[in-house]
């Protein structure tokens, strides 16, 4: 039985003023303000959005 490895995602910058396409994808991310974490998959959709919106970021796997 495998499980699927975790990430631990922080938003830690804002996303005001940003383009519609990265908000999007940081409310994709379950993110909602600064310095909130969430843990989602490592999956595929999700490298995606946090690679489009890494310079908002901060990830760690757990």
């Amino acid at each position: 039985m495998t499980t699927q490895k975790q990430l631990k995602v922080t938003q830690k910058r804002s996303t005001v003023g940003r383009i519609a396409s990265h908000k999007a994808c940081v409310a994709g991310l379950g993110l909602r303000r600064i310095n909130h974490s969430v843990v989602v998959a490592d999956t595929p959709e999700n490298r995606g959005m946090i690679n489009k919106v890494a310079y908002l970021l901060e990830v760690e796997e757990c």
